[in-house]
């Protein structure tokens, strides 16, 4: 009998030991789930506002805009970006303006013109675009009608 009393103290033991053990991790992994999480900051930075592409030489091709934003506790309130415009026709409406251009209209026996507009689709960087735009070219050969009749060889 006395042998059987010192198993159960044994048990007892081991099981109390198991127990505090068990308590032990229980409560530092509560701890770590119970940590307040770090809040993202709000940042009181506005949004970027961008000036037009200025070309670093001609008047199209790359070149640089600035930006510049605004908030007391703003890390960078200005920065410069490269940009580009493109070097063909559509730059007389700035490069920051994108229009949806219906087709070419038929030509003007007067001005030897054909024209088109275009409705404004999107202003990049806030630029300040024409809601609606025209434009000419030249119509290119005319065709005039072929003389019926016999071929001269």
């Amino acid at each position: 009998i006395p042998r059987m009393q010192q198993q159960r103290r044994m048990f007892t033991a081991a099981l109390l030991a198991l127990v505090f053990i068990l308590a032990a991790v229980s409560t530092t992994e509560a701890g770590k789930k119970e940590k307040p999480e770090k809040k993202a900051k709000k940042s009181d930075c506005g949004e970027w506002q961008w000036s037009v592409c200025v070309p670093t030489s001609g008047d199209c091709g790359l070149g640089t805009r600035e930006g510049t934003r605004t908030g007391a506790e703003c890390k960078q309130t200005t920065k410069t970006q490269k940009c580009k415009i493109p070097c063909n026709w559509k730059k007389q409406f700035g490069a920051e303006c994108k229009y949806q251009f219906q087709a070419w209209g038929e030509c003007d026996l007067n001005t030897a013109l054909k024209t088109r507009t275009g409705n404004l689709k999107r202003a990049l960087h806030n630029a300040d675009c024409q809601k609606t735009v025209t434009i000419s070219k030249p119509c290119g050969k005319l065709t005039k009608p072929k003389p019926q009749g016999k071929f001269n060889l």
